[in-house]
């Protein structure tokens, strides 16, 4: 049996294996599920763009820059926070990595196997871990960061530099907002009720 030709606008809409939609026709697909609601479009259309252009940005600098290194998006940020914060605590570093302290072991010894970082007890409680860069780690960041920075710039070649700015500060005051209302915003939601800890996906014990 031979597959019936579909006509030239369906074959461009047709989902081809291995292809990445579009934003405009992931657009014009939420615009047709969601027609009917009544929505903040807006908003909406802004999350979702930070979300789609996060993902793009971070897969672009991964495989164009990190990779090349045997460096995960994860492993760079915890390179990135030790090389601009120096020696820290481990909390410290999955705090501004965004990460959990589980990741950040992982991370951290595998990072220490390439030498690139140090973990030493700390000096007032053994049970504390301090991770610090390690010269070769310091060397990598040194030769590494300007080309992440070039890539940073290729990113952002459809901007200016005042559209730049204009979006760095948008960006800034949403982060705000979360920072400063979020936590509230969360309990009024919950109904003052405390947020129930993450499903780790392992069974209960019977």
């Amino acid at each position: 049996m031979t597959r019936r030709s579909l006509p030239p606008a369906a074959e461009e809409d047709a989902i081809v294996p291995g292809r990445r939609r579009s934003i405009t026709e992931t657009e014009q697909a939420v615009q047709e599920r969601l027609g009917g609601f009544e929505l903040q479009r807006e908003q909406m259309a802004a999350v979702a763009n930070i979300h789609r252009a996060a993902a793009a940005v971070r897969q672009h600098l991964e495989n164009s820059v990190l990779r090349p290194h045997d460096l995960t998006w994860t492993g760079f940020v915890v390179l990135w926070v030790l090389w601009i914060w120096g020696e820290a605590e481990t909390w410290s570093v999955a705090e501004e990595a965004g990460i959990s302290k589980g990741t950040l072991t992982g991370i951290a010894r595998t990072l220490e196997s390439r030498h690139l970082v140090a973990r030493t007890p700390h000096p007032d409680d053994g049970r504390r871990v301090l991770l610090s860069l390690t010269p070769e780690g310091e060397e990598l960041m040194e030769r590494l960061f300007p080309a992440f920075n070039a890539e940073e710039a290729f990113v952002a070649t459809p901007l200016s530099a005042e559209d730049c700015l204009r979006l760095a500060n948008g960006l800034r005051a949403i982060v705000a907002q979360l920072e400063e209302h979020g936590e509230e915003r969360r309990r009024q939601l919950l109904d003052g009720r405390d947020l129930a800890p993450r499903r780790s996906g392992r069974r209960s014990r019977q």
